[in-house]
């Protein structure tokens, strides 16, 4: 339907302000997640002292991978929820129990005060926000989908990842200004909890924002919402697809952790730079990524989603090795720059891509559950698992470099799945009936 140039103007403002109040949510999201992963080593000497810090660093790295393991029942729960009931009502509800977990971390007493009940405090905190993490990017990727224009798919969905970088960055200036207002002794005592309030403090506009949402005309359009039986029923129907989607997601997830969350430990802790050089070099990835995914989003439309997810990948993997030994063989700012910007690069232009290429892919009628569990699979077994995995690598090989064989591994999944799933140029069909 065409409008004429004076609605214009109004098509687009309506349109911005839709986009912005769908990725509210994915601002608290990943502003915990990052926060949680750059104060790592103060956190685990917070709720889970040891004697090793490598030990300490290690166990709290597992409970940020432990949070998100509950990914994938959050995708099945909340997303049979949302496929059922709608976007608007389940994007709402996916905030409030995100909402909980980031302030039960924020004002969780530490082990030395209550001891092991402070773990276990944390956990429940991480196990909530990854319920509710498990439908959030899917459900806010389906929303933009249902509201794009044609043509413009992927451009849509990709500022899901867009404003996810917005969050990094805020968080990275944050960090950066305690790092320079405080003493490193104080913000690791207590110091790393003045960010978590701040994201208990923005909740209220948050929630303002999502509670304006409006349903999108796709969903309503529906003449019929299948209930939950029939969402589980359809999405085990489709268990292919969903396992192809997931192995294309793998390389969005392990390279997002690897360039943000792990990044800022990396630098500190294996690297031996300064917090404010690590945080640096955060703040431009955020800033990249952001440019990047609407970039790859926009290219896919145009050239096609399979072109560019396998050229990213075969890159990732040709170079994700030479460039972390070149970095930690001799150790500077610029030299890790460099080497965050290029994997910034495949991040957002694969990212932007992939989500385009995870709604088209997934049965219409079960669109959030499949994408989300599809996406959740990725995020919590590989994803979040960076950082531990990156870690032990490097424990137990001795290479500083090794981290690489993590994101290789990746590239390798995202070039099998892209290609089973785009042969002989087309999609792979999909039951798109609802399953009795």
């Amino acid at each position: 339907m065409s409008h004429s140039t004076e609605t214009q103007p109004a098509l687009i403002r309506s349109r911005l302000g839709a986009i912005l109040r769908a990725t509210s949510g994915n601002f608290l999201e990943q502003f915990d997640f990052f926060l949680f992963g750059f104060y790592a080593a103060a956190i685990s000497h917070a709720f889970f002292p040891s004697e090793n810090d490598t030990a300490g660093l290690l166990k709290t790295f597992g409970v940020f991978w432990l949070g998100a393991l509950m990914r994938p029942v959050g995708a099945i729960v909340l997303g049979a929820y949302i496929d059922r009931i709608g976007r608007r009502r389940g994007l709402i509800v996916t905030l409030g129990i995100m909402a909980i977990g980031t302030i039960t971390i924020a004002f969780c007493p530490t082990y030395a005060t209550i001891g092991v009940a402070a773990p276990i405090v944390v956990v429940i905190g991480r196990l909530l926000q990854g319920f509710s993490a498990g439908v959030e990017l899917g459900g806010v990727s389906v929303y933009l989908a249902e509201i794009s224009t044609p043509g413009n798919r992927g451009f849509y969905t990709s500022f899901q990842s867009a404003s996810q970088q917005v969050a990094i960055f805020v968080a990275a200036i944050l960090g950066y200004i305690l790092s320079e207002m405080m003493p490193k002794d104080m913000v690791a005592a207590w110091g790393w909890r003045i960010p978590f309030f701040i994201g208990c403090l923005i909740i209220p506009f948050l929630f303002f924002l999502r509670r304006t949402l409006e349903e999108t005309p796709e969903f309503l359009a529906m003449k019929k919402h299948p209930t939950a039986s029939e969402v589980f029923a359809s999405a085990l129907a489709n268990w292919r697809i969903v396992i192809l989607g997931m192995m294309i997601a793998i390389l969005t997830t392990t390279t997002f952790y690897f360039v943000t969350v792990y990044t800022p430990t990396f630098g500190r802790t294996v690297l031996k730079l300064s917090t404010q050089d690590a945080l640096l070099v955060t703040l431009m990835v955020a800033v990249t990524n952001f440019i990047w995914n609407p970039v790859g989003g926009a290219l896919s439309d145009r050239i096609g989603r399979k072109p560019v997810l396998v050229t990213i990948a075969v890159l990732s993997f040709c170079t994700a090795y030479p460039a972390l030994h070149w970095l930690v063989s001799a150790p500077t700012f610029g030299k890790m720059l460099a080497v965050e910007m290029m994997f910034s690069f495949y991040f957002g232009v694969y990212s932007g891509t992939m989500l385009g290429c995870l709604v088209e892919i997934v049965p219409k009628h079960v669109r959030t559950t499949c994408f989300s569990l599809a996406f959740a699979l990725a995020a919590g077994v590989f994803g979040t698992f960076t950082p531990f995995a990156s870690t032990w690598l490097i424990q137990h090989t001795g290479d500083k470099a090794s981290p690489a064989y993590w994101l290789m591994c990746a590239a390798t999944l995202g070039i099998i799945a892209a290609l089973t799933v785009y042969r002989g140029g087309r999609a792979m069909e999909v039951r798109d009936a609802v399953a009795a």
